[in-house]
This record gives structure tokens, C-alpha cells and sequence, in this order.
């Protein structure tokens, strides 16, 4: 499966979709999903990119996760902005890679992807509580490149 296109269909991207609009409610830290076919440079940088690119850094507690998946690659970057990076322990995102991973290896990717994007919102519920005040930041749709 290499086409971008044709990683995930309609109903399988409504789900994650879902499940970010899920995670996001005992949190007030905003996760992004975005898929590309491939990247020259490393996938780190990319995400990096990506996450400048669609803006992330905006949010108000620096507190925004982005999964970035390079379809071709075979590759996925767990990016969290520095307000995550200043309260949490080191290896933080290792739960949250991990089963991922799990999933990808299966080749279960809209369940790897759900399953990343709830643990995100698990983790991040600890340090990023949502409150009654907290809105919506960011889209919740998957961008693509």
C-alpha cells in the first residue's frame, strides 16, 4: 500500500477524526493527524515542518501532539510542542509509539493511528486537564502533504 490515497478510506478517516474529538475532551491539549507519501529529509525534521506548517505552535499552553505518517516510508513521528516537553518525564511518547507500532506492524493502521491518538489524549490529560473555558484550537481533520 503506497498511495497516500488509498491508506485509509472515507469511513476509516471519520473514525480517527472521531477518536481525536474524543481524546481531546479530557484535554486541553489539541492532537493533529497528518499523512504524506514520503519525505527527502528525516522524518523528525519533517514533522517538525509540518507541525510549523499547519501552525500547531499557536496553541495557548504550547500543549499540541502531532502524529506524522510518511506512507511510503513506513515511518511515523510522535511531535509534541514545548509546553508538553517542559512538565513531562523523558520518554514520554514511548507508550504512545509503542502501540502504534504494535498496530502498524499488523498492518492495522487506522487502529494504530485511533489507538495513538486516544494515548496521546491519556497522557496529556495528566499535565493538560480540560477545563470548562478550554475551545477547540486546532482543526481536528487529517491534513495530508
Amino acid at each position: 500500500m503506497s498511495k497516500v490515497e488509498d491508506f485509509l478510506s472515507v469511513k476509516e478517516e471519520q473514525e480517527i477524526v472521531d477518536a481525536i474529538r474524543e481524546a481531546e475532551r479530557n484535554t486541553s491539549g489539541e492532537i493533529r493527524v497528518h499523512i504524506e507519501k514520503t519525505t527527502t529529509i528525516s522524518h523528525y525534521n519533517r514533522a517538525l515542518e509540518v507541525f510549523r506548517m499547519l501552525k500547531m505552535f499557536n496553541t495557548s499552553q504550547q500543549n499540541a501532539v502531532l502524529i506524522y505518517i510518511a506512507v511510503e516510508d513506513h515511518k511515523f513521528v510522535v511531535y509534541g510542542d514545548k509546553g508538553i516537553d517542559e512538565v513531562v518525564p523523558e520518554n514520554f511518547w514511548d507508550s504512545t509509539k509503542n502501540i502504534m507500532q504494535e498496530n502498524f506492524k499488523k498492518e492495522a493502521f487506522k487502529e494504530g493511528i485511533i489507538a495513538g491518538v486516544l494515548k496521546a489524549g491519556e497522557e496529556l490529560k495528566a499535565h493538560f486537564p480540560w477545563n470548562e473555558n478550554d475551545i477547540d484550537e486546532l482543526p481536528n481533520e487529517i491534513s495530508r502533504g
